[in-house]
């Protein structure tokens, strides 16, 4: 992948050496090892972790405002996030004038172990993610040597997958299918709430591909670099994830959607570049 000629976001904020509380306003306080029951208790009955440690933390409190600071210029993956993070926003802003609107940017959050947002306390366990509240993504750079070691899924455009789909996210946000989702979701039982869950994230891999188009376009892809996303798609399907973690599949407790679900999404928006492609909530094969 070709991304060190891509413009840097100035939008990269880095608070690896803060240190978040994990106590909410008056909620549980969590150790290591309640962490680690977190995920796994999330990941057995299909909960969104996010939402589990939100809950347990009271929410988000009220913090003294911190001065914020830029990564390092000297941080090789800081620098990669900051690049990928331009390219989104310059692809983004131009569809958005497209349709005659106007493109929000988000933050991006680097953080180590832990960070506190707007939708509560999250572990790196979580893995990246958005948060609507706050609209910023939430990244721990370790992920991506998780990514690579854990995951199999190495190289560039994998990382750059991650980060897309986050912005998917918030592209979703901006555009208000969160809130209604979130809406419908809240009178749903809890089979049909997280197949809704699965649409939003198929929807947030096919926005990642349309990104991945005009990055295509503008010549930043290399060869074996959609590979590289499709792996990474592939590794993070919720029936390869239950399989690894317990050696079978709850279908009713999906949240994200299988490997060939994640994999075709994408690769989707990727060969269209057309946002009304990834209407997955009409699609006749989620």
């Amino acid at each position: 992948m070709r991304w060190r000629d891509l413009r840097r976001s100035s939008n990269v904020e880095d608070r690896r050496d803060e240190s978040p509380s994990v106590r909410g306003g008056g909620g549980i306080k969590l150790g290591g090892v309640g962490l680690v029951l977190v995920m796994v208790a999330s990941l057995i009955f299909g909960v969104d972790p996010t939402q589990v440690l939100s809950l347990l933390g009271g929410g988000s409190t009220a913090t003294a405002p911190q001065q914020r600071k830029a990564p390092p210029a000297n941080d090789p993956n800081a620098d990669f996030v900051a690049a990928v993070l331009g390219d989104t926003e310059d692809t983004w802003s131009q569809l958005f004038q497209a349709q005659g609107g106007q493109y929000a940017r988000p933050k991006l959050v680097l953080f180590r172990d832990a960070a506190q947002s707007a939708c509560g306390f999250a572990s790196a366990a979580v893995g990246p993610f958005y948060c609507p509240g706050d609209r910023q993504v939430y990244l721990d750079l370790s992920f991506f040597q998780e990514l690579s070691q854990r995951f199999g899924a190495p190289g560039d455009f994998a990382r750059a997958y991650v980060i897309a789909h986050e912005i998917g996210h918030h592209v979703q946000n901006l555009t208000g299918i969160s809130a209604k989702v979130q809406a419908q979701r809240r009178q749903l039982p809890e089979a049909q709430a997280n197949a809704l869950s699965v649409l939003v994230e198929l929807q947030a891999d096919c926005l990642a591909g349309v990104w991945g188009h005009y990055a295509q376009r503008r010549g930043v892809l290399e060869p074996g670099d959609i590979e590289a996303a499709m792996k990474a798609a592939s590794a993070i399907g919720d029936d390869r994830l239950q399989r690894q973690a317990r050696g079978y599949v709850t279908p009713d407790s999906f949240t994200h959607g299988t490997s060939e679900q994640r994999m075709r999404w994408f690769s989707r928006g990727l060969k269209t570049g057309d946002v009304k492609e990834c209407n997955t909530f009409v699609a006749q094969r989620p």
